[in-house]
Protein backbone atom coordinates (compact mmCIF):
# COMPACT_ATOMS: atom_id res chain seq x y z
CA UNK A 1 0.00 0.00 0.00
CA UNK A 2 1.33 3.20 -0.86
CA UNK A 3 1.99 5.94 1.67
CA UNK A 4 0.05 8.29 -0.45
CA UNK A 5 -2.99 5.81 -0.69
CA UNK A 6 -2.90 5.74 3.72
CA UNK A 7 -5.00 7.78 6.15
CA UNK A 8 -3.77 9.98 8.08
CA UNK A 9 -4.45 7.98 11.13
CA UNK A 10 -2.57 5.34 9.73
CA UNK A 11 0.31 8.08 8.71
CA UNK A 12 0.78 8.98 11.90
CA UNK A 13 1.30 6.02 13.69
CA UNK A 14 4.29 4.84 11.41
CA UNK A 15 5.76 8.65 11.78
CA UNK A 16 5.60 8.16 15.69
CA UNK A 17 6.99 4.79 15.58
CA UNK A 18 9.83 5.76 13.07
CA UNK A 19 8.41 3.27 10.75
CA UNK A 20 8.87 6.06 8.07
CA UNK A 21 9.79 9.58 8.19
CA UNK A 22 7.38 12.97 6.76
CA UNK A 23 10.15 12.85 3.71
CA UNK A 24 9.07 9.38 2.47
CA UNK A 25 5.62 10.44 2.46
CA UNK A 26 6.07 14.02 0.70
CA UNK A 27 8.36 11.95 -1.53
CA UNK A 28 5.69 9.50 -2.53
CA UNK A 29 2.87 11.83 -2.96
CA UNK A 30 5.31 13.24 -5.41
CA UNK A 31 6.18 10.31 -7.48
CA UNK A 32 2.33 9.47 -7.14
CA UNK A 33 1.11 13.00 -8.80
CA UNK A 34 4.23 12.62 -10.93
CA UNK A 35 2.73 9.33 -12.38
CA UNK A 36 -0.84 10.02 -12.54
CA UNK A 37 -1.48 13.49 -12.61
CA UNK A 38 -1.47 14.55 -16.61
CA UNK A 39 -4.39 11.72 -16.66
CA UNK A 40 -6.34 12.98 -14.01
CA UNK A 41 -5.53 17.02 -13.93
CA UNK A 42 -5.57 17.08 -10.17
CA UNK A 43 -2.82 19.81 -9.35
CA UNK A 44 -2.29 22.97 -11.01
CA UNK A 45 1.38 23.26 -9.43
CA UNK A 46 3.57 21.66 -6.61
CA UNK A 47 6.82 22.60 -5.52
CA UNK A 48 8.36 19.18 -4.23
CA UNK A 49 11.63 20.81 -2.69
CA UNK A 50 9.93 23.09 -1.06
CA UNK A 51 7.92 20.54 0.79
CA UNK A 52 10.60 18.04 1.17
CA UNK A 53 12.50 21.47 3.39
CA UNK A 54 9.13 21.50 5.44
CA UNK A 55 8.82 17.68 6.12
CA UNK A 56 12.56 17.59 7.50
CA UNK A 57 11.94 20.28 10.15
CA UNK A 58 8.05 18.42 10.60
CA UNK A 59 7.22 19.10 14.72
CA UNK A 60 6.23 14.86 14.53
CA UNK A 61 5.04 15.81 18.14
CA UNK A 62 2.13 17.95 16.83
CA UNK A 63 -1.29 15.80 16.08
CA UNK A 64 -0.54 16.38 12.03
CA UNK A 65 2.95 16.42 12.58
CA UNK A 66 4.58 15.66 8.82
CA UNK A 67 1.44 14.83 7.26
CA UNK A 68 1.08 17.08 3.51
CA UNK A 69 -2.26 18.27 3.18
CA UNK A 70 -3.30 19.83 -0.69
CA UNK A 71 -4.10 23.00 -0.72
CA UNK A 72 -7.67 23.96 -3.16
CA UNK A 73 -6.02 27.17 -5.28
CA UNK A 74 -8.05 29.65 -3.67
CA UNK A 75 -6.07 29.85 -0.40
CA UNK A 76 -3.37 31.74 -0.16
CA UNK A 77 -0.07 30.21 0.63
CA UNK A 78 3.39 32.21 1.04
CA UNK A 79 5.34 32.07 -1.78
CA UNK A 80 2.85 29.89 -3.79
CA UNK A 81 0.63 31.17 -6.95
CA UNK A 82 -3.16 31.25 -6.20
CA UNK A 83 -4.74 31.22 -9.41
CA UNK A 84 -8.36 30.51 -8.21
CA UNK A 85 -8.65 28.50 -11.65
CA UNK A 86 -8.49 31.56 -13.62
CA UNK A 87 -6.72 33.26 -15.90
CA UNK A 88 -7.34 36.41 -14.12
CA UNK A 89 -4.46 35.74 -11.91
CA UNK A 90 -2.37 33.57 -13.42
CA UNK A 91 0.08 35.99 -14.62
CA UNK A 92 1.52 37.73 -11.60
CA UNK A 93 0.06 37.18 -8.36
CA UNK A 94 2.05 35.04 -5.56
CA UNK A 95 0.33 35.14 -1.99
CA UNK A 96 2.52 37.24 -0.15
CA UNK A 97 0.87 35.87 3.10
CA UNK A 98 -0.86 32.47 4.51
CA UNK A 99 -4.47 32.04 5.20
CA UNK A 100 -5.83 31.42 8.44
CA UNK A 101 -6.34 27.65 7.85
CA UNK A 102 -3.19 27.25 6.31
CA UNK A 103 -1.30 28.81 9.54
CA UNK A 104 -3.19 26.56 12.07
CA UNK A 105 -2.42 23.62 9.73
CA UNK A 106 1.26 24.42 10.04
CA UNK A 107 0.57 25.01 13.52
CA UNK A 108 -0.50 21.45 13.65
CA UNK A 109 2.68 20.11 12.14
CA UNK A 110 1.11 19.59 8.55
CA UNK A 111 3.10 20.49 5.27
CA UNK A 112 0.45 22.31 2.95
CA UNK A 113 1.76 20.28 -0.50
CA UNK A 114 0.40 21.50 -3.99
CA UNK A 115 -1.84 23.70 -5.38
CA UNK A 116 -5.22 22.03 -6.87
CA UNK A 117 -7.55 22.59 -9.84
CA UNK A 118 -10.51 24.03 -9.35
CA UNK A 119 -13.88 25.65 -11.16
CA UNK A 120 -12.59 29.21 -12.08
CA UNK A 121 -13.35 31.16 -8.62
CA UNK A 122 -15.07 28.24 -7.36
CA UNK A 123 -17.85 28.92 -9.75
CA UNK A 124 -18.98 25.67 -10.97
CA UNK A 125 -19.79 22.25 -10.02
CA UNK A 126 -17.68 20.27 -12.40
CA UNK A 127 -14.42 21.59 -12.84
CA UNK A 128 -14.68 21.89 -16.60
CA UNK A 129 -14.73 25.86 -15.50
CA UNK A 130 -10.82 26.00 -14.62
CA UNK A 131 -9.07 28.15 -16.90
CA UNK A 132 -6.03 25.31 -17.36
CA UNK A 133 -7.20 21.72 -17.30
CA UNK A 134 -10.13 19.75 -16.99
CA UNK A 135 -10.06 17.60 -13.79
CA UNK A 136 -11.41 14.17 -14.37
CA UNK A 137 -13.16 11.64 -11.75
CA UNK A 138 -10.34 9.08 -10.78
CA UNK A 139 -13.28 6.15 -10.85
CA UNK A 140 -14.06 7.01 -14.81
CA UNK A 141 -12.11 9.57 -16.73
CA UNK A 142 -14.66 10.35 -19.34
CA UNK A 143 -16.57 11.96 -16.01
CA UNK A 144 -16.29 15.11 -14.16
CA UNK A 145 -14.93 14.82 -10.22
CA UNK A 146 -17.78 17.44 -9.19
CA UNK A 147 -17.00 20.59 -8.31
CA UNK A 148 -15.72 22.89 -7.45
CA UNK A 149 -13.04 21.45 -5.20
CA UNK A 150 -12.63 18.90 -8.19
CA UNK A 151 -8.71 18.63 -7.89
CA UNK A 152 -9.22 18.70 -4.03
CA UNK A 153 -11.59 15.45 -4.08
CA UNK A 154 -9.74 13.83 -7.44
CA UNK A 155 -6.67 13.63 -5.58
CA UNK A 156 -7.62 11.93 -2.36
CA UNK A 157 -9.78 9.71 -4.23
CA UNK A 158 -7.33 8.46 -6.59
CA UNK A 159 -4.44 8.33 -4.36
CA UNK A 160 -2.51 11.49 -5.67
CA UNK A 161 -3.16 13.57 -1.92
CA UNK A 162 -3.61 11.71 1.26
CA UNK A 163 -5.72 14.57 2.38
CA UNK A 164 -6.98 17.92 0.81
CA UNK A 165 -8.40 21.57 1.57
CA UNK A 166 -11.44 22.69 -0.19
CA UNK A 167 -13.86 25.65 0.13
CA UNK A 168 -17.79 25.08 -0.01
CA UNK A 169 -20.04 27.92 -1.10
CA UNK A 170 -23.13 25.81 -2.18
CA UNK A 171 -21.78 22.14 -2.10
CA UNK A 172 -18.65 22.29 -3.28
CA UNK A 173 -16.68 20.22 -1.14
CA UNK A 174 -19.44 17.58 -0.73
CA UNK A 175 -20.74 17.46 -3.83
CA UNK A 176 -17.25 16.07 -5.58
CA UNK A 177 -16.11 14.15 -2.42
CA UNK A 178 -20.01 12.20 -3.46
CA UNK A 179 -18.72 11.75 -7.04
CA UNK A 180 -15.18 10.75 -6.60
CA UNK A 181 -16.54 8.69 -3.44
CA UNK A 182 -14.21 9.75 0.00
CA UNK A 183 -15.68 11.98 2.67
CA UNK A 184 -15.95 15.93 2.23
CA UNK A 185 -17.10 18.24 5.37
CA UNK A 186 -18.33 21.66 5.24
CA UNK A 187 -18.20 23.06 8.82
CA UNK A 188 -20.90 25.61 10.31
CA UNK A 189 -20.28 28.97 8.61
CA UNK A 190 -18.03 31.00 10.91
CA UNK A 191 -16.39 27.89 12.34
CA UNK A 192 -13.12 28.24 10.13
CA UNK A 193 -11.22 31.62 9.21
CA UNK A 194 -12.19 32.35 5.90
CA UNK A 195 -9.06 34.99 6.16
CA UNK A 196 -7.05 34.42 2.97
CA UNK A 197 -9.46 32.04 1.23
CA UNK A 198 -10.52 34.15 -2.35
CA UNK A 199 -14.00 35.33 -1.58
CA UNK A 200 -16.43 34.04 -3.98
CA UNK A 201 -19.90 34.77 -1.71
CA UNK A 202 -18.45 35.71 1.58
CA UNK A 203 -21.61 34.63 3.58
CA UNK A 204 -21.80 31.31 2.11
CA UNK A 205 -18.24 30.05 1.65
CA UNK A 206 -16.43 27.78 4.18
CA UNK A 207 -13.47 25.91 4.19
CA UNK A 208 -13.21 22.49 4.95
CA UNK A 209 -11.54 18.88 4.88
CA UNK A 210 -11.84 16.40 1.94
CA UNK A 211 -10.21 12.67 3.21
CA UNK A 212 -10.39 9.19 2.93
CA UNK A 213 -12.26 8.38 6.38
CA UNK A 214 -14.21 10.19 8.63
CA UNK A 215 -11.69 9.91 11.17
CA UNK A 216 -8.81 12.17 9.15
CA UNK A 217 -11.81 14.58 8.78
CA UNK A 218 -12.40 14.71 12.57
CA UNK A 219 -8.16 15.15 12.90
CA UNK A 220 -7.94 17.94 10.38
CA UNK A 221 -11.17 19.72 11.80
CA UNK A 222 -9.39 19.80 14.94
CA UNK A 223 -6.80 21.70 13.56
CA UNK A 224 -8.54 24.14 11.29
CA UNK A 225 -11.22 25.63 14.10
CA UNK A 226 -10.67 28.41 16.09
CA UNK A 227 -11.26 32.00 16.22
CA UNK A 228 -9.21 34.31 13.88
CA UNK A 229 -9.33 37.75 14.69
CA UNK A 230 -8.68 39.19 10.91
CA UNK A 231 -12.07 37.46 10.16
CA UNK A 232 -15.00 38.74 11.37
CA UNK A 233 -17.12 36.48 10.64
CA UNK A 234 -14.43 33.70 12.45
CA UNK A 235 -16.58 32.40 15.71
CA UNK A 236 -15.12 32.86 19.48
CA UNK A 237 -16.72 29.37 20.47
CA UNK A 238 -15.46 26.48 22.40
CA UNK A 239 -13.77 23.73 19.70
CA UNK A 240 -14.22 20.65 21.42
CA UNK A 241 -11.79 17.57 20.25
CA UNK A 242 -14.07 16.00 17.29
CA UNK A 243 -12.08 12.83 17.15
CA UNK A 244 -13.82 11.98 20.28
CA UNK A 245 -16.93 11.31 17.78
CA UNK A 246 -15.33 8.27 15.96
CA UNK A 247 -16.37 5.01 17.44
CA UNK A 248 -19.54 6.15 19.25
CA UNK A 249 -22.70 4.22 18.83
CA UNK A 250 -25.70 6.00 17.53
CA UNK A 251 -28.79 4.20 19.47
CA UNK A 252 -31.53 6.58 20.17
CA UNK A 253 -29.99 9.29 17.86
CA UNK A 254 -33.06 10.78 15.92
CA UNK A 255 -32.25 10.98 12.08
CA UNK A 256 -34.74 13.12 10.18
CA UNK A 257 -35.79 12.42 6.36
CA UNK A 258 -37.31 15.36 4.33
CA UNK A 259 -39.91 14.41 2.56
CA UNK A 260 -38.62 16.99 -0.39
CA UNK A 261 -35.29 15.51 -0.54
CA UNK A 262 -36.45 12.03 -1.51
CA UNK A 263 -38.76 12.85 -4.76
CA UNK A 264 -39.16 11.77 -8.22
CA UNK A 265 -36.45 12.54 -10.56
CA UNK A 266 -33.40 11.70 -8.45
CA UNK A 267 -31.93 8.84 -10.31
CA UNK A 268 -33.04 5.72 -8.77
CA UNK A 269 -29.86 3.76 -7.94
CA UNK A 270 -29.09 7.12 -5.83
CA UNK A 271 -32.32 6.76 -4.32
CA UNK A 272 -31.96 3.17 -3.51
CA UNK A 273 -28.00 3.16 -1.84
CA UNK A 274 -29.53 6.34 -0.04
CA UNK A 275 -32.15 4.18 1.66
CA UNK A 276 -30.23 1.23 2.21
CA UNK A 277 -27.99 3.60 4.11
CA UNK A 278 -30.65 4.60 6.33
CA UNK A 279 -31.66 0.70 7.08
CA UNK A 280 -27.95 0.70 7.83
CA UNK A 281 -28.78 3.48 10.43
CA UNK A 282 -31.81 1.72 11.56
CA UNK A 283 -30.12 -1.15 12.32
CA UNK A 284 -27.35 0.60 14.28
CA UNK A 285 -30.37 2.07 16.55
CA UNK A 286 -31.22 5.00 14.94
CA UNK A 287 -35.00 6.32 14.52
CA UNK A 288 -35.92 7.63 11.72
CA UNK A 289 -38.55 10.84 11.05
CA UNK A 290 -40.11 12.08 8.69
CA UNK A 291 -39.57 15.55 8.55
CA UNK A 292 -40.56 18.61 5.95
CA UNK A 293 -38.18 21.16 4.57
CA UNK A 294 -40.62 23.05 2.92
CA UNK A 295 -39.14 25.63 1.32
CA UNK A 296 -36.22 23.62 -0.38
CA UNK A 297 -38.05 24.46 -4.03
CA UNK A 298 -36.63 27.58 -3.46
CA UNK A 299 -32.85 27.12 -2.48
CA UNK A 300 -31.72 26.88 -5.86
CA UNK A 301 -32.86 30.04 -7.17
CA UNK A 302 -32.79 31.81 -3.60
CA UNK A 303 -28.45 30.58 -4.28
CA UNK A 304 -28.17 32.26 -7.33
CA UNK A 305 -29.30 35.47 -6.55
CA UNK A 306 -27.32 36.01 -3.28
CA UNK A 307 -24.29 34.26 -4.67
CA UNK A 308 -23.94 36.31 -7.86
CA UNK A 309 -25.06 39.52 -6.09
CA UNK A 310 -22.10 38.55 -3.44
CA UNK A 311 -19.81 37.59 -6.28
CA UNK A 312 -19.66 40.81 -8.20
CA UNK A 313 -19.33 42.66 -5.90
CA UNK A 314 -16.13 40.55 -4.44
CA UNK A 315 -14.57 40.53 -8.10
CA UNK A 316 -14.79 44.08 -8.75
CA UNK A 317 -11.61 44.46 -7.06
CA UNK A 318 -10.05 42.64 -10.02
CA UNK A 319 -9.27 45.67 -12.55
CA UNK A 320 -6.11 44.98 -13.67
CA UNK A 321 -4.39 48.00 -11.86
CA UNK A 322 -3.27 46.45 -8.89
CA UNK A 323 -2.89 42.33 -9.81
CA UNK A 324 -4.36 40.19 -12.13
CA UNK A 325 -4.70 39.92 -16.01
CA UNK A 326 -4.19 43.37 -17.63
CA UNK A 327 -5.04 43.87 -21.60
CA UNK A 328 -2.42 45.10 -23.17
CA UNK A 329 -4.93 46.41 -26.48
CA UNK A 330 -6.69 49.31 -24.29
CA UNK A 331 -6.51 52.98 -25.65
CA UNK A 332 -8.01 54.44 -21.97
CA UNK A 333 -8.71 53.87 -18.80
CA UNK A 334 -12.69 52.50 -19.38
CA UNK A 335 -11.65 50.50 -22.17
CA UNK A 336 -8.96 49.00 -19.99
CA UNK A 337 -10.95 47.72 -17.20
CA UNK A 338 -13.22 46.57 -19.58
CA UNK A 339 -10.56 44.33 -22.09
CA UNK A 340 -8.79 43.16 -18.68
CA UNK A 341 -11.82 41.83 -17.27
CA UNK A 342 -13.31 40.51 -20.61
CA UNK A 343 -10.16 38.63 -21.09
CA UNK A 344 -9.22 37.45 -17.46
CA UNK A 345 -12.59 36.04 -16.72
CA UNK A 346 -14.01 33.09 -18.38
CA UNK A 347 -17.76 32.58 -19.34
CA UNK A 348 -18.75 31.42 -16.23
CA UNK A 349 -17.33 34.04 -13.99
CA UNK A 350 -19.20 36.68 -16.91
CA UNK A 351 -22.47 35.11 -16.66
CA UNK A 352 -23.00 35.57 -12.61
CA UNK A 353 -21.10 38.73 -12.42
CA UNK A 354 -23.61 39.94 -14.55
CA UNK A 355 -26.54 38.26 -13.25
CA UNK A 356 -25.32 39.80 -9.71
CA UNK A 357 -25.09 43.01 -11.19
CA UNK A 358 -28.29 43.07 -12.02
CA UNK A 359 -30.42 42.00 -9.32
CA UNK A 360 -28.50 44.48 -6.86
CA UNK A 361 -28.92 47.62 -10.30
CA UNK A 362 -31.36 50.52 -9.08
CA UNK A 363 -35.15 49.19 -9.06
CA UNK A 364 -33.99 45.30 -9.14
CA UNK A 365 -32.34 45.00 -5.40
CA UNK A 366 -35.86 44.90 -4.23
CA UNK A 367 -37.85 42.32 -6.76
CA UNK A 368 -34.85 39.97 -6.30
CA UNK A 369 -32.30 40.92 -3.95
CA UNK A 370 -34.36 41.50 -0.47
CA UNK A 371 -36.71 38.87 -1.37
CA UNK A 372 -33.99 35.71 -1.62
CA UNK A 373 -33.03 37.12 1.61
CA UNK A 374 -36.25 36.95 3.12
CA UNK A 375 -36.58 33.21 1.36
CA UNK A 376 -33.11 32.64 2.66
CA UNK A 377 -34.62 33.27 6.44
CA UNK A 378 -37.27 30.58 5.83
CA UNK A 379 -35.26 28.00 4.45
CA UNK A 380 -33.16 28.55 7.65
CA UNK A 381 -36.09 28.43 9.74
CA UNK A 382 -37.19 25.42 8.38
CA UNK A 383 -34.37 23.78 9.43
CA UNK A 384 -34.27 24.84 12.64
CA UNK A 385 -38.20 23.97 13.49
CA UNK A 386 -37.26 20.51 11.61
CA UNK A 387 -34.05 20.11 14.25
CA UNK A 388 -36.29 20.38 17.21
CA UNK A 389 -37.44 16.76 16.60
CA UNK A 390 -34.54 15.34 15.24
CA UNK A 391 -30.35 15.36 15.88
CA UNK A 392 -29.23 15.20 12.22
CA UNK A 393 -31.03 15.30 8.58
CA UNK A 394 -29.93 12.82 5.90
CA UNK A 395 -30.18 13.29 2.12
CA UNK A 396 -28.27 12.58 -1.09
CA UNK A 397 -25.47 14.66 -1.68
CA UNK A 398 -25.97 14.49 -5.09
CA UNK A 399 -29.42 14.00 -7.34
CA UNK A 400 -27.23 12.04 -9.73
CA UNK A 401 -23.75 9.94 -10.02
CA UNK A 402 -20.96 12.02 -11.68
CA UNK A 403 -22.20 12.67 -15.67
CA UNK A 404 -20.17 12.63 -18.83
CA UNK A 405 -17.67 15.35 -18.96
CA UNK A 406 -18.75 17.88 -21.36
CA UNK A 407 -22.70 16.78 -20.90
CA UNK A 408 -24.19 19.73 -19.37
CA UNK A 409 -21.78 22.36 -20.94
CA UNK A 410 -24.89 24.25 -22.82
CA UNK A 411 -26.83 23.74 -20.32
CA UNK A 412 -26.11 25.67 -17.06
CA UNK A 413 -29.31 25.82 -15.97
CA UNK A 414 -29.09 21.79 -14.98
CA UNK A 415 -25.87 21.95 -13.78
CA UNK A 416 -26.94 24.41 -11.41
CA UNK A 417 -29.48 21.64 -9.75
CA UNK A 418 -26.93 19.51 -9.16
CA UNK A 419 -26.48 21.18 -5.89
CA UNK A 420 -30.53 21.09 -4.90
CA UNK A 421 -29.65 18.73 -2.15
CA UNK A 422 -26.43 21.29 -0.61
CA UNK A 423 -27.04 24.48 -1.43
CA UNK A 424 -29.75 25.01 1.51
CA UNK A 425 -27.30 24.11 4.01
CA UNK A 426 -25.04 26.96 3.04
CA UNK A 427 -28.07 29.19 3.21
CA UNK A 428 -28.66 28.16 6.70
CA UNK A 429 -24.98 28.04 7.96
CA UNK A 430 -25.09 24.84 9.12
CA UNK A 431 -22.36 21.65 9.35
CA UNK A 432 -22.17 18.83 6.61
CA UNK A 433 -20.69 16.14 5.63
CA UNK A 434 -20.87 13.45 2.50
CA UNK A 435 -19.79 10.13 3.07
CA UNK A 436 -19.50 7.20 0.07
CA UNK A 437 -22.75 5.05 0.74
CA UNK A 438 -22.08 2.52 -2.17
CA UNK A 439 -21.68 2.72 -5.98
CA UNK A 440 -24.67 2.59 -8.65
CA UNK A 441 -23.79 1.17 -12.44
CA UNK A 442 -23.70 3.65 -15.95
CA UNK A 443 -21.91 1.77 -18.87
CA UNK A 444 -20.24 -0.90 -17.19
CA UNK A 445 -18.89 1.41 -14.61
CA UNK A 446 -19.56 1.86 -10.98
CA UNK A 447 -19.62 5.31 -9.69
CA UNK A 448 -19.80 6.11 -6.44
CA UNK A 449 -22.72 7.53 -4.33
CA UNK A 450 -22.44 10.13 -1.46
CA UNK A 451 -24.94 10.41 1.64
CA UNK A 452 -25.26 13.81 3.16
CA UNK A 453 -25.33 14.41 6.90
CA UNK A 454 -26.41 17.73 8.10
CA UNK A 455 -26.43 18.98 11.63
CA UNK A 456 -27.49 21.22 13.85
CA UNK A 457 -24.99 24.57 14.09
CA UNK A 458 -21.88 24.04 15.37
CA UNK A 459 -22.72 20.51 16.13
CA UNK A 460 -20.44 18.71 14.08
CA UNK A 461 -19.58 16.88 16.53
CA UNK A 462 -22.94 14.58 16.09
CA UNK A 463 -22.26 14.82 12.33
CA UNK A 464 -19.29 13.18 12.78
CA UNK A 465 -20.42 10.67 15.14
CA UNK A 466 -23.36 8.92 12.75
CA UNK A 467 -20.60 9.82 9.57
CA UNK A 468 -18.21 7.39 11.66
CA UNK A 469 -20.37 4.81 12.45
CA UNK A 470 -22.33 4.54 9.14
CA UNK A 471 -18.63 4.50 7.49
CA UNK A 472 -17.92 1.45 10.03
CA UNK A 473 -21.29 -0.57 9.70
Amino acid sequence: MSLASSTITSLRQRLVSKEISPRDIVQDVASAIQAQNDMLGAYLTWNVEKALAEADKADLSQPLGGIPIGIKDNINVTGEPCTCGSKMLAENYTAPYDAGSILKLRASGAIPFGRMNMDEFAMGSSTENSAFQVTRNPCDLERIPGGSSGGSAAAVAGNLAVATLGSDTGGSIRQPAALCGCVGLKPTYGRISRYGLVAFASSLDQIGPITKTVEDAALLLNALCGKDLRDSTSLDVTVPDFTQAIGKDIKGLRIGLPKEYFISGIHAGVSARVKEAIEKLEALGAIPVEISLPHTDVGVSTYYIIAPAEASANLARFDGVRYGHRSTAANDLLQHYQLSREEGFGPEVKRRILLGTYVLSSGYYDAYYLKAQRARTLIRQDFEKAFESVDVILSPTSPTPAHKLGALKDNPLAAYLEDVFTIPVNLAGLPGISVPCGTVEEDGIQLPVGLQIVGKPLDEYTVLRVADAFERA
